[in-house]
């Protein structure tokens, strides 16, 4: 049986430390009024049984409940009074300090919470030690002076996730499309120097991740930048690169042909150096949160804007996937899957079947996500239907990060605007609270849905007026210098934050198990689907109502959920207790997801999904789990092409693991021992997460650095789909 800690680790259940606080009560009063060693033994004893039929891990404080009731049992008040006394006082030492704790607790590297918070996060580094250290502060402030009581409450019991308030107390936006375009063309300013409009691929490479560092420094979420955006320097650099080489072969006999072969030869290899430059520098980069920049690379021909230029953005897409595929060296040597950049490939009709143009493209990306699990794929087709502008016209973009979405705008031209935007940020609904706590009537459901959803948009203000007054000076790189605007020093980004030019998301989670309780079936069948998707146009509708009201794009966003599924599912249980199928796992199921135990086919999952697909605009993305796929890259471009034909965003999650013990290429296995999950390598038995690389795709993004008890339980529980 396991025990949660106040810093989140779960340890093994000890009676000797019921038996010694007990004692300890014990003997403060009269000998008269003392219990028996062997009254004391019982009380541990019973404490033992009741929380073993609870059938899931117990915190502290519920362990010091039943402690309490097990005195009272004894009849034993005074040893009570003594015990309560105890117990509230080092409750009040606590809060009156909880903020020292909790760095101290993060230098010595003993708090599992935010040790698991990011997988991508490395919790002994320095650098990732400081960004915690700050986001205690932040979150202390939060808490205590810029939101209301009844929000952090919310927040506390799991009935809503106020997302990001170790960086609330800042004025800092979630993430962002960033014009790469306007910053290499018209060049921009970086730490006070200004930098020119780049003469070469490579050069344009190299500043495109200076940039990329600098903005991810200045917000807390994720970043995209295309590679449309480089392709006009191939050009250049071919220019350049042609007059050198006629330059070295005047006065020899030699045709326009040889020219052109030596030319373009040299022109792949400075932009075989121009990715290498994206690549490893993004990798190796760390940010003042402390981790690499947490950035997608956009690769979509369509964007091109002539037939040359998307020849040229062909060949920086095809070395892109090239060198994915070769992965990079872990501190053994060993070639291994990176977590960042993540691609996104779209499948377009030049590229999605067998004979067209660019199909080698596709059949590259089918071979790198079956070794690397990137890239993610948007279909082109499904986009245009789903993204449609005020006109009527369709478009098809990137995500910012890892699933969060524009909504199609319009800039006073009239013409389609999404480099430059942005997201403001996130508050997400706990779908499965709302069911539970209507106890399965309809009607109250639907108004307890009401009053958490007002909950949700007065915290969404919140988050708004936070950055309201904002001035451009905060982040000069993102609002002075073209990453999101060219705005005025000194200037205010008020009107950015109105009108549909920025987002801000409410997000959902648990549609599975909100609709398993209320109609007792999965959404899957066609009985209990028609609720989850009225619980999807729901929200939507609210989204809708906000929008109107205050002149912001309130955008519905299918919230990935990393650490914040264990914590859902734990304050369900406290609050709900075990229920079969709802509140029996240590996870809740991520937007409006198959749950990942249910026997689904891909095809089928990817179809059915869809649908729920089109009602989160702010965002969401779909996956099928798949075996080990490199030796069967024709069964990859088959869920690619029905991707393109059924789905608008969607992934293939592989296994990409290496033990440095053994050398074993393979997957790594989870196991349980006394009640928690162990990392073990299944040839050597290595469970030193140290000397093993695991990469896992667990929220629309791939992780490296492990994961809390709950998103490894769901891990583990993942069923294969193909």
């Amino acid at each position: 049986m396991k025990i949660i800690k106040r810093n989140g680790t779960e340890v093994t259940f000890d009676a000797d430390k019921i038996v010694n606080a007990v004692r300890k009560a014990n003997n403060e009063v009269s000998e008269t009024s003392r219990l028996t060693e062997e009254q004391i033994a019982e009380i541990a004893k019973n404490v033992r049984l009741s929380a073993r039929k609870l059938h899931r891990a117990v915190n502290v404080e519920e362990i010091q409940d039943l402690v309490e009731d097990q005195i009272m049992e004894q009849k034993a008040y005074a040893v009570a009074r003594k015990y309560i006394t105890y117990r509230y006082t080092r409750s009040l030492v606590r809060q009156s300090n909880t903020t020292d704790a909790q760095i101290l607790t993060l230098i010595e590297c003993n708090n599992e919470l935010v040790k698991q918070e990011n997988s991508n996060k490395n919790p002994t580094v320095n650098s990732v030690q400081r960004d915690y250290m700050a986001g205690e502060v932040s979150k202390d402030l939060t808490r205590r002076l810029l939101l209301p009581a009844d929000i952090v409450e919310a927040h506390d019991q799991g009935l809503i996730h106020f997302h990001d308030a170790d960086y609330f107390a800042q004025h800092m936006h979630n993430c962002d499309l960033v014009n790469l375009e306007d910053m290499l063309q018209n060049g921009t300013v970086i730490s006070g120097t200004f930098i020119e409009k780049p003469h070469s691929f490579s050069t344009a490479c190299n500043i495109a991740t200076q940039i990329i560092a600098q903005v991810a420094s200045n917000q807390y979420g994720g970043q995209s930048i295309s590679l449309t955006h480089l392709a006009p320097f191939v050009e250049i650099s071919r220019q350049k690169i042609r007059s050198e080489v006629a330059e070295e072969l005047a006065g020899v006999d030699v045709d326009e042909a040889t020219v052109h072969r030596i030319a373009e030869k040299r022109l792949k290899d400075e932009i075989k150096k121009g990715i290498q430059t994206i690549q490893y520098q993004v990798v190796t980069l760390l940010t003042t949160n402390g981790q690499a920049p947490f950035v997608t690379v956009f690769m979509y021909l369509g964007e091109a804007r002539s037939e040359h230029e998307r020849d040229d953005l062909a060949m920086i897409i095809e070395e892109t996937l090239n060198q994915r595929i070769q992965g990079v060296k872990n501190e053994s040597g060993v070639w291994v899957t990176p977590a960042f950049p993540k691609l996104i490939y779209v499948l377009e009709e030049d590229n999605v079947r067998e004979g067209t143009k660019y199909w080698y493209l596709t059949e590259l990306a089918a071979r790198c996500t079956a070794k690397r699990m990137v890239p993610d794929y948007i279909s082109e087709k499904k986009m245009l239907e789903f993204k449609v502008d005020k006109n009527g016209e369709g478009h098809c973009y990137t995500c910012m990060g890892c699933r969060s979405f524009l909504t199609p705008y319009l800039d006073e031209n009239g013409k389609p605007k999404y480099y430059g935007r942005f997201n403001q940020g996130v508050v997400t609904i706990n779908l499965v609270d709302v069911a539970l706590s209507s106890k399965g009537d309809m009607d109250e459901f639907w108004k307890i849905f009401d009053e958490r959803l007002d909950l949700c948009y007065r915290a969404l203000m919140q988050r708004h007026n936070r950055l309201v007054g904002t001035l451009s000076d905060a982040a000069p790189i993102l609002w002075q210098y073209g990453a999101l605007a060219r705005l005025k020093k000194g200037e205010k980004i008020d009107k950015l934050l109105y009108g549909g030019y920025s987002t801000i998301s409410l997000g959902y989670a648990g549609l599975y198990e909100c609709t398993k309780y209320m109609t007792g079936k999965s959404h899957t069948d066609a009985e209990a689907k028609p609720f989850a998707l009225a619980v999807m146009q729901h929200m939507n509708d609210r989204c809708k109502e906000w929008k109107a009201k205050e002149n912001i794009d309130f955008s519905l966003y299918g919230t990935p959920l990393e650490s914040t599924t264990y914590k859902f599912a734990k304050c369900l249980q406290q609050r709900f207790g075990i229920i079969p199928g709802v509140t029996d796992k240590n996870y809740i199921t991520n937007s409006y997801h198959v749950h990942v135990t249910e026997q689904i086919d891909a095809f089928t999952k990817l179809k059915f999904e869809s649908e729920f697909q089109q009602l989160s605009p702010g965002g969401a993305i779909s996956y099928v789990e798949v075996p080990n796929m490199q030796d069967n890259i024709p069964a990859v471009l088959a869920v690619m092409q029905y991707i393109y034909d059924n789905i608008m965003y969607a992934e293939l999650n592989t296994k990409s693991d290496y033990c440095q013990i053994c050398g074993y290429d393979g997957e790594i296995q989870i196991i349980e021992e006394d009640g928690k999950l162990l990392w073990e390598c299944p040839h050597c038995h290595n469970r030193d997460q140290n000397k093993m690389n695991v990469a896992r795709r667990t929220c629309g993004y791939i992780g490296t650095q492990y994961w809390n008890q709950g998103r490894t339980q769901e891990i583990r529980d993942r069923v294969l789909h193909l």
